[in-house]
């Protein structure tokens, strides 16, 4: 049996900080990361309420008796585009349009894809991820 214990405590106290430590940059890099993917999403939601409104008047059928635009990729894209022009981006690093498309002549689908660096540079994630959201939007007329 030691007869003095000085100084044990120490390297347990350099291993809680050193826990601490980590678990501080992981926890700030997962709101971090959970923020931006948010702002990427409301950017592409956006898009896309804009992409669901690209249809022509003279396009509107009413085939059952109800209206329904008629969308085509070109116009949503064309329209997404100049959204995107216009919109503020200066936040988001490395911002790409994926792909601005109507799958079923009615509704716009965009997908917007972004880097995200973490605010802290750690070990676990030293570059960062590439974020990838697509959002979904229809026009109703009644």
């Amino acid at each position: 049996m030691l007869a003095d214990d000085t100084g044990s405590i120490l390297p347990l106290i350099a291993g809680y900080a050193a826990l601490g430590l980590v678990v501080v940059l992981l926890v700030s890099a997962a709101t971090s990361l959970y923020l931006e993917r948010k702002r990427l999403f409301t950017l592409a939601d956006g898009a896309a309420l804009v992409g669901a409104e690209s249809f022509d008047l003279d396009a509107v059928r009413a085939p059952d008796g109800s209206l329904r635009p008629r969308l085509d990729d070109a116009g949503v894209a064309r329209d997404v585009s100049a959204y995107l022009s216009e919109a503020p981006t200066s936040g988001f690093e490395a911002l790409r349009l994926v792909a601005a498309r109507t799958p079923d002549g009615v509704s716009a689908e965009v997908t917007l894809e972004a880097a995200w660096r973490p605010p802290v540079v750690t070990l676990f994630v030293p570059e960062g991820l590439t974020i990838e959201v697509t959002a979904t939007a229809r026009s109703v007329l009644q």
